[in-house]
């Protein structure tokens, strides 16, 4: 479990203004990885109950309050809460699985999350990723890479996609994602 005390977002940097989308690093957010048997009543209940959401669609995802739970693959889910909450997920969703062939991880220290944002953002996120963004609906996740980075993306809403990557690659796609928004070089950030 993560001392709450020591948490520090992964990159501390300014939204850069001026260019063909929004660019922002997002500030701390819980996040827990599932996996287990999706299918499963005893996985959908267990869920509900730690997250208030139900099991998302194939590249999914669902929403309650400020919970939002991914559909990862056939037999994972990431859950986004709030920072301090990661860890109740966790306790609860083990408790309410019981017995089942299940595992549930606090991984908020080792991710970091970008929003990219405006008429435009699709664009910039499709100079380096694999998907067709343009059609994906508001709620849609995918996995892919951006840029060379093991990335997720998941479209929040019409104009928007929030992308998260492991904390390690996270000064690299901040600087990458604001030069694909406009800046002619990192200078310019």
């Amino acid at each position: 479990m993560s001392d709450l005390s020591l948490a520090r977002a992964a990159l501390d940097v300014s939204p850069p203004s001026g260019l063909g989308a929004q660019v922002e690093a997002m500030p701390l957010r819980g996040m827990v990885t599932i996996r287990g048997d999706l299918g499963d009543a005893g996985f959908a209940a267990a869920l509900q109950a730690a997250t208030g959401c139900a099991v998302p669609e194939v590249r999914g995802s669902t929403v309650s309050g400020d919970t939002r739970v991914l559909w990862m693959s056939a037999d994972e889910v990431m859950i986004f809460c709030a920072w301090d909450a990661a860890p109740g997920v966790v306790a609860t969703f083990m408790e309410k699985a019981g017995d089942a062939h299940v595992l549930a991880l606090d991984v908020s220290d080792a991710r970091a999350v970008f929003r990219v944002s405006g008429e435009k953002a699709w664009r910039v996120l499709a100079k380096g990723a694999p998907v067709d963004l343009e059609r994906m609906e508001p709620g849609e996740v995918r996995r892919t890479r951006i840029a060379t980075v093991a990335a997720g993306i998941v479209r929040t809403d019409g104009d928007a996609f929030e992308i998260f990557c492991f904390r390690s690659f996270s000064t690299y796609l901040w600087n990458w994602l604001c030069v694909g928004a406009g800046a002619e070089s990192l200078s310019d950030l």
